[in-house]
């Protein structure tokens, strides 16, 4: 009785029907009251009126936008963090050194995954790699703010603070590379059309250098704009004689991200993929690779034999 009295009905049954809502009212064809053998018994009401429990509970309200904004904040920003440490940073092009396959301003997006997997920079490919020590010991480095330090952190902008170069890998460990005064670069004795990506009106170099060979796990680099480029060429007096080791190096540039204008893949060009133009083995690995078959051809005949007797 209790419930009536503080619901303004008349008994408990009809506190029991009203707290069902509307789905109680449609199924009794218009609000009218239910036959006594279709009334629900009076825990059912209690359950209704209370609002706590039952088949027709109130749903839970959603938290506000504004309180999960920060959530949501915090796991876009954690994500930035992980792509920028294991998969992709973005990196500004400083420099006309990589004229006209990068310009001035441009936004290169580096792939920073697949030296995490063992993969070593090839001949062909841009690279984004620290200084190794003294290529940019007179470069100005800017004075970043906090906000563009922060953005910097979770890879959202390029470091204003790391000194990092980006130039085209031409030659690996193992390979020698030379270049007369107005010719063409040889690499493992074999010139290189270098047409498609260099700055045009560029020659390939217009001092020789060389020959060079590339120590194992370093690589030798130029830029594309070859008479506004301080490359490997004039860093042979450096520790290193202008190579680079490889785990100096962030990742390979694939894609000029920014201007959209600009948009553009960075493919191994391919002069790179002529045949031929691996280093020669050496004469003893190459005896060694000869011999190997029939020594194994040797010993399989000499267990058939065996197995025979």
């Amino acid at each position: 009785m209790a419930v009536g009295a503080r619901s303004g009905h008349d008994g408990p049954e009809d506190r029991a029907d009203g707290a069902r809502g509307e789905n109680v009212t449609e199924e009794n064809n218009g609000g009218g009251a239910s036959p006594a053998g279709d009334r629900p018994d009076h825990g059912d009401a209690a359950e209704g009126a209370d609002g706590a429990e039952g088949t027709h509970a109130r749903p839970r309200k959603q938290r506000s936008f504004w309180k999960e904004l920060p959530l949501l904040i915090g796991i876009a920003l954690i994500l930035a963090l992980l792509i920028k440490t294991f998969l992709v940073q973005a990196f500004s092009i400083p420099s006309e050194s990589m004229m006209n396959t990068l310009k001035k301003g441009d936004r290169v997006l580096v792939d920073k995954l697949t030296p995490w997997f063992g993969s070593e920079p090839e001949r062909g490919e841009v690279v984004v790699f620290h200084d190794p020590g003294g290529w940019l010991e007179t470069a100005e480095t800017p004075k970043p703010n906090a906000i563009q330090k922060f953005l910097s952190f979770i890879g959202l902008m390029p470091s204003a603070e790391e000194k990092d170069l980006i130039k085209r890998v031409i030659a690996v460990g193992g390979d020698t590379v030379s270049c007369k005064e107005g010719g063409k670069v040889v690499l493992n004795g074999k010139e290189l059309d270098e047409t498609a990506y260099l700055y045009p009106g560029s020659v390939p170099c217009q001092d020789s250098f060389g020959p060079v060979k590339v120590p194992q796990d370093r690589i030798w680099v130029m830029g594309d704009n070859r008479q506004n480029s301080l490359d490997s060429r004039f860093h042979q007096e450096l520790p290193g004689g202008g190579t680079i080791a490889n785990d100096q190096v962030v990742g390979r540039a694939v894609v000029v991200a920014w201007p959209l204008t600009r948009w553009s893949t960075l493919p191994v060009p391919d002069v790179f993929d002529q045949p031929g133009l691996a280093p020669a083995a050496a004469p003893a690995a190459a005896g060694l690779a000869g011999a190997l078959p029939l020594v194994l051809w040797r010993r399989k005949k000499r267990s058939t034999r065996h197995t025979a007797e």
